[in-house]
């Protein structure tokens, strides 16, 4: 039996945007603060975020972003609010995950990051980010072998070389082959 509701162009599913085209459309919306940010107009970006996700509250890009902003900023509680705002509309949001670890790393809490990198290599297994994470919350709690574990496995991910050289000076700083301050001991070449 045919309906006259049936031809109601509010009921046609071709009529409403799917997911895929939900996701492009909260993307596009963020791309003028992500070129912001990227220009190192952080306060400009900021507010174009925060004007997205009063549009689009469901808007995960613009509040993982609007996390980074704020984490350009070093600040951190707003930071860390964000990003945790992007997991409430997108608990899969690997950027999300690994921007609140980072976050919390800042923050002087690098169990609580310990948790989100974890949770973020169950996502993906050899998340560089997360790795890069977890290497650093261990060696930040002085368990080295962790660290060293966690560390190596980010740099088989090809890193830019000049996180590699930052995370071979860690590697060796664990090792013990290098020792802070070592330099200055050597003479400074001053008159004695």
């Amino acid at each position: 039996m045919h309906d006259a509701d049936d031809d109601s162009p509010d009921l046609d599913p071709r009529a409403a945007p799917g997911p895929d085209e939900r996701d492009a459309a909260r993307w596009e919306a963020c791309e003028e603060g992500v070129e912001l940010l990227r220009e190192g107009d952080v306060d400009g970006a900021i507010a174009h975020f925060e004007a997205v996700a009063v549009q689009d509250a469901q808007n995960a890009y613009a509040f993982h972003f609007l996390g980074a902003a704020h984490y350009e900023r070093e600040a951190w509680d707003k930071a860390l609010a964000a990003y945790l705002e992007a997991l409430q509309r997108a608990p899969q949001y690997l950027g999300a995950r690994v921007g609140a670890g980072q976050t919390l790393r800042m923050m002087g809490q690098p169990e609580r990051a310990i948790r989100m990198g974890k949770q973020a290599l169950m996502l993906r297994r050899d998340d560089p980010d997360a790795l890069f994470l977890l290497g650093l919350c261990y060696y930040q709690l002085g368990e080295r072998k962790p660290a060293f574990g966690f560390l190596q496995r980010f740099l088989a991910t090809g890193p830019e070389v000049e996180v590699r050289l930052e995370v071979e000076g860690l590697l060796d700083l664990i090792r013990g082959e290098v020792f802070p301050g070592s330099d200055d001991e050597e003479g400074d070449g001053g008159d004695d």
